[in-house]
């Protein structure tokens, strides 16, 4: 699923992409009933009305309201898109708008649950976001780590303990920072050690996987990338996000596996998928992983 982002480089897509049903290419209009199954909204808290901020029209698409931004465009299909901000409709100057209305009404059951997922992602992205306190938690390599702010520390220094209690984290960090520091200065002390480590343990990591696929790599820059998680380009340099460090370290080898494995393949063709199966045998589980775990926002 990547694509070239630049002559002799390629990316590796991250993070929630707006989903996206095959366009629907107009027909003749043709009267016929609503026959989109229901789909069982999350739980009662879901809302049954959906807006996009810049809605320009509505519609019951059984079980859900939707208000959904709407233009017209130049192109040959009715085209929908759901993303987080909600549904988006593009259909062609001469489409009317009972036709476009029939083909909202065809891909109701897509529509409402990807509206459902993308307000789950949501709520989840909310809770997932750090305050940066003392006490607070955060995830690295997999694990949950408690922040704690220690005036005596040097920087910050990462503590384990084995006889932590279940249920405990057995983590702990140490930042040296007073009990009164701004969560801004917080932040930006804790994100400077992750990236830190980020670069210590990517180094390992592409040491470890270039030698067993037969390639060099020759440089390794962090990137902050909203949308990828990494990049190669064929003169050898790797780029991955530093954020990867939240993972455990099974993704985080699936990213460098996948970014070296272009050394070789640059595409994404059966025998760049088998470079990568080399040295990383369940692919589909480190890609599950990295769609479907939501990481702390960077604020």
């Amino acid at each position: 699923m990547t694509r070239p982002a630049a002559a002799g480089q390629l990316d590796l897509p991250g993070f929630e992409t707006p989903s996206a049903p095959p366009s629907v290419t107009p027909q003749p209009a043709v009267p016929r009933p609503e026959a989109a199954p229901a789909v069982p909204l999350a739980d009662a808290m879901t809302p049954t009305r959906f807006h996009h901020p810049r809605a320009a029209r509505e519609i019951d698409l059984g079980h859900a309201v939707v208000a959904y931004e709407f233009k017209r465009v130049r192109r040959r299909s009715i085209g929908m898109v759901v993303s987080a901000e909600g549904l988006s409709v593009r259909a062609p100057r001469w489409v009317g708008v009972g036709e476009i209305e029939a083909a909202l009404r065809e891909k109701a059951a897509w529509i409402r649950a990807k509206l459902v997922e993308q307000h789950e992602r949501a709520r989840k992205q909310a809770a997932s976001r750090i305050e940066w306190r003392d006490g607070t938690t955060l995830p690295f390599l997999g694990e949950s780590v408690i922040l704690v702010l220690d005036a005596r520390a040097t920087g910050a220094v990462l503590n384990s303990a084995a006889d932590a209690l279940p249920g405990v984290p057995r983590l702990t960090l140490h930042v040296g920072l007073p009990q009164g520091a701004e969560p801004e200065q917080i932040r930006d002390t804790v994100q400077a050690w992750l990236q830190r480590q980020a670069r210590r343990v990517f180094e390992e990591r592409c040491n470890l996987y270039a030698p067993r696929l037969g390639v060099r790599w020759t440089r390794l820059a962090l990137s902050s990338a909203q949308t990828r998680w990494g990049s190669a380009s064929a003169d050898g340099s790797i780029r991955l996000n530093w954020r990867l460090i939240h993972f455990a370290m099974t993704t985080i080898d699936y990213v460098v596996a996948h970014e070296l494995a272009h050394l070789r393949e640059m595409n994404h063709g059966p025998r760049f998928w088998d470079v990568v199966r080399s040295v990383i045998p369940d692919v589909d589980a480190a890609r599950g992983t990295l769609k479907s775990e939501l990481l702390p926002a960077l604020d």
